[in-house]
């Protein structure tokens, strides 16, 4: 017969308190996947991107984009490198100064209207590294290796991350639909994620395929000319492509 004090032991022990505690404890760290889900998601979000499934596929286009003042932060100071090099060659510190330049214009007008800098930012980090990089080398075409560069890693890292079953677009989506990683369980999520990473990483490689021999022959200004119509008029159609599937998988809630 057993004793009051091992009854309640037993009670205490099979309580949701004691088998919370002893979840807590146990509680592993965040995996590295769900840490890159979460930023990915937090990514998505700061892009414009949200979890509400109703929105429409060409507002979500847009917003990926940045609107018309992210479009122009893409454009335009690539654009000013191409025609200035292909007007006048030399000295390149012109075509290179005017690239530069409007980066700095676009963030100094973000800050002033206490938006966002983080994009304009980031374009005028990458617009002075490759600047530098061409002035130390006196060469036109590598003001487009860190673009070459990007997208070597973002292709693997897509196209790898989709071949060992993480991938980064259902990591994204995932967490950004508070579905963390459970879609890895079903395996029609699974599926389309795959798929997504694949394209996604064969744009990027794509890009790379096109631009390096252009890069390599010195053709500075038929680089730069592929390199903007590569970039934004690839990127819309695959970000709707992902939405649509993204709204296929997870149907909104009536």
């Amino acid at each position: 017969m057993s004793r009051p004090d091992d009854e309640q032991s037993r009670a205490d022990a099979e309580s949701p308190a004691h088998a919370d505690a002893g979840t807590g404890a146990d509680a592993a760290e965040p995996t590295a996947a769900e840490l890159i889900g979460a930023a990915l998601s937090g990514a998505a979000r700061r892009a414009g991107l949200s979890s509400d499934g109703g929105e429409r596929t060409q507002t979500v286009v847009w917003s990926a984009m940045g609107g018309w003042r992210g479009i122009l932060e893409s454009v335009l100071p690539s654009l000013a490198f191409v025609v200035l090099f292909t007007l006048r060659p030399e000295p390149l510190l012109l075509s290179l100064g005017a690239s530069v330049g409007l980066a700095a214009v676009f963030t100094v007008v973000r800050l002033v209207q206490k938006s966002p800098p983080s994009a304009a930012l980031g374009g005028l980090v990458a617009a002075g590294a490759a600047a530098g990089l061409a002035l130390w080398t006196g060469r036109g075409a590598d003001n487009f290796v860190p673009g070459l560069i990007t997208n070597a890693l973002y292709g693997s890292a897509m196209i790898i991350a989709a071949l060992v079953g993480w991938s980064l677009i259902g990591l994204a989506v995932g967490f950004l639909m508070g579905d963390g990683t459970a879609w890895r369980a079903d395996r029609r999520k699974r599926r389309a994620f795959f798929w997504l990473g694949i394209a996604w990483g064969v744009l990027f490689f794509a890009r790379l395929g096109v631009q390096l021999p252009l890069y390599l022959t010195d053709q500075v200004t038929l680089l730069g000319t592929l390199k903007l119509i590569m970039g934004l008029p690839l990127f819309a159609p695959m970000v709707a492509v992902t939405w649509l599937v993204v709204r296929a998988l997870y149907p909104r809630a009536e």
